[in-house]
């Protein structure tokens, strides 16, 4: 998720569980200092475009990791406030923020690598968007009103806050698995065949989902709204290069996109690149991760340092206004 809403998410655990013990100001900080810390993962250069996605969530997002750290931090801040009979009390509330922010991340279609060092297997539901105001608001409000009013009825808005922010969890889980299952049923009437499939909400909300299922050479993209009038999903087919996959396969770039993707890529070579796009953040033909991984000499393909590629944009506006229409239910193709 976002950095807002793990800031949030830490800050209202930390007041949840520290209540009237200490300041609700100091909860609230070091909650949220906590929910932030593993992402400063982002700030490591790991040499290119592919090792900087594929290597983010990973150490700093490990469940073990986390909790071997989380006694070190509690230590600090007990000291720094002089707080040090708190110490458990402090260690329970930042291991906390510190063990739900990857947990919330997982939740996201990205991949968080959570059983660190154990496996680097990234793990992803994907129910939620990156970015959701009905999941972020209530954590800012209980939050926001427990340090205004510094009382009990402030505490109980930032339980409240978190009650509804896990409802909001729960209730895309279970929203996915409807899309998913109005899915299948639109592929089996419409006679396609897929080898894999995901379902994953649209910008900012739990209603418009997008749904992509792979195939050998190719693949097929639809959308569902929960307010569409017929429960089915339109599909439309877009080509996938398997034979230029085979032949770039054992590149390190390639064969690290495939793996991170868990096979829901795009491979195809434009301009004499070979560009690879990861399916299922964006949707067609604009995806937020595209890099270009080998170029063209003769007739055959070299490695190169894999850079961001620049494709095609949309425009966000046009984009919104389709989000927007869709949702509602108004059955409309997606700008292309």
């Amino acid at each position: 998720m976002d950095s807002l809403s793990q800031l949030a998410l830490g800050s209202a655990i930390g007041v949840a569980v520290m209540g009237r013990r200490t300041a609700v100001w100091k909860a609230a900080l070091w909650g949220g200092v906590a929910g932030t810390l593993p992402d400063l993962d982002a700030l490591i250069d790991f040499g290119d475009a592919v090792a900087n996605m594929t290597y983010h969530r990973a150490q700093s997002h490990g469940l073990f990791y986390l909790t071997l750290f989380s006694p070190l931090l509690a230590w600090l801040v007990s000291r720094i406030h002089g707080e040090a009979a708190l110490f458990k009390r402090w260690w329970l509330a930042l291991w906390l923020a510190l063990f739900t922010h990857p947990l919330l991340d997982w939740f996201t279609i990205y991949g968080t690598q959570l059983w660190q060092p154990f496996s680097e297997e990234p793990l992803g539901l994907g129910s939620m968007f990156i970015i959701d105001p009905l999941y972020t608001l209530p954590l800012l409000i209980g939050v926001i009103v427990a340090l205004s009013l510094k009382s009990a009825t402030g505490l109980r808005w930032n339980m409240i806050g978190l009650g509804l922010s896990c409802a909001y969890l729960v209730w895309s889980a279970i929203a996915q698995q409807h899309v998913l299952s109005v899915a299948r049923e639109a592929l089996r009437q419409q006679n396609i065949v897929v080898d894999g499939m995901f379902a994953t909400p649209s910008p900012l909300n739990t209603v418009l989902w997008r749904v992509v299922g792979m195939q050998k050479d190719g693949y097929v993209e639809g959308f569902y709204s929960m307010l569409d009038p017929d429960k089915t999903v339109r599909f439309d087919t877009f080509p996938h290069d398997s034979a230029l996959y085979e032949t770039t396969k054992a590149l390190w770039a390639v064969d690290r996109m495939a793996w991170f993707t868990d096979g829901f890529f795009r491979i195809k070579e434009r301009d004499g690149k070979v560009t690879l796009a990861d399916l299922r953040m964006g949707q067609e033909p604009n995806y937020v991760f595209e890099f270009a991984v080998a170029e063209r000499r003769g007739e055959r393909f070299s490695e190169i340092r894999p850079t961001i590629a620049v494709g095609q944009r949309s425009d966000p506006r046009a984009a919104l206004a389709w989000t927007w229409q869709r949702l509602k239910g108004n059955v409309i193709p997606p700008p292309r």
